[in-house]
């Protein structure tokens, strides 16, 4: 098992497959100047990596970008990954065209970006055009198959936080799974001030002044903290990373899209595999390599405590 020296047994990896993205989302990434990742892993050195990573342990696989509908071998990346659990994250603008394909090369569910029900907030917040194909690849994700499909809300402060019980409506209205997640200081620089940080508490305050909540027991490794409201219906969730940070029960590894696996997401440091993809080393060498990543884990990414340095790289670039 992919233990740490805190005996933090690691189950998950994200896998980013490429950093680009056709939106340009305010929180994500800068309007202009990224420079994309050149040498990204093959599919077929992915599908190692993951190979490996199962062998050692690992049961649930998240791929994701940048927009990883954007990689044209995604379904053989699909169908090449054996694992219990396979997920993928996406801003949802091509879903709708692809869903049955992923669904049928063996992709489990989806998790779909979705801050705003307003088309002219979706252009600001996104700097592009889209709206209703986002919302029409969460339907098509729903009659694929891919479930539960689960949204991802990040809100900001005087910008969509006053859609919390709209989004939620629609939420329940299409029976689909809302989480609300707690912006992280992980987009272009100075895109992030920790006061117009609109905390997971806010949320809940605001949803147990509209609904009866029941808390759906522990979760475990799990970053949501789920609510069944009103004793029905699909659940709803707040991620609280900045102000109620779970780094005490992590259990996730991260491998970018150009070969370098992270301990973290907000680390520092990261290795790079593609000289060992690409220079013979055996599943022996790349095992062992993930066993001393996993060992070098800190106890927690310190948001919070004074002199934090957020790392150089973009959520973008190192995969949600």
């Amino acid at each position: 098992m992919l233990t740490d020296s805190f005996g933090r047994v690691h189950s998950d990896l994200r896998v980013s497959l490429t950093d680009r993205c056709q939106l340009r989302c305010t929180y994500c990434m800068p309007e202009e100047g990224l420079e994309w990742a050149q040498d990204v892993l093959t599919a077929d050195e992915i599908a190692r990596v993951v190979r490996v990573a199962v062998w050692q342990g690992i049961t649930e696989v998240r791929l994701t970008g940048g927009e990883p509908l954007l990689r044209r071998d995604l379904l053989d990346i699909v169908a090449a990954i054996d694992v219990p659990d396979l997920s993928l994250t996406t801003n949802g603008m091509g879903l709708a065209r692809i869903a049955p394909e992923l669904r049928a090369a063996g992709l489990q569910r989806v998790n779909v970006s979705v801050d705003t029900l307003r088309p002219d907030r979706f252009r600001m917040l996104t700097r592009r055009g889209g709206h209703e194909a986002v919302l029409d690849g969460v339907r098509a994700a729903k009659q694929a198959g891919l479930l539960p499909v689960k949204v991802n809300t990040v809100l900001m402060r005087g910008i969509n936080d006053d859609e919390v019980l709209d989004l939620v409506a629609w939420a329940r209205a299409e029976d689909v799974e809302l989480r609300f997640i707690e912006h992280m200081p992980l987009g272009p620089d100075g895109a992030w001030d920790r006061a117009d940080l609109v905390t997971a508490e806010e949320v809940l305050a605001t949803l147990r002044g509209a609904y009866e909540m029941t808390p759906v027991g522990a979760r475990g490794h799990a970053p949501a903290e789920l609510f069944v409201l009103d004793g029905g219906g699909p659940r709803v969730g707040v991620i609280a990373s900045v102000t109620q940070p779970f780094c005490g029960d992590c259990d996730r590894l991260r491998l970018t899209a150009d070969g370098h696996l992270r301990a973290c997401l907000f680390s520092r440091e990261e290795d790079d595999l593609r000289p060992l993809l690409r220079g013979g080393a055996s599943d022996e060498d790349l095992a062992a390599k993930l066993h001393a990543v996993v060992a070098s884990k800190g106890a927690g990414h310190g948001i919070g405590l004074p002199g934090f340095v957020p790392p150089p790289r973009t959520m973008s670039e190192i995969g949600g």
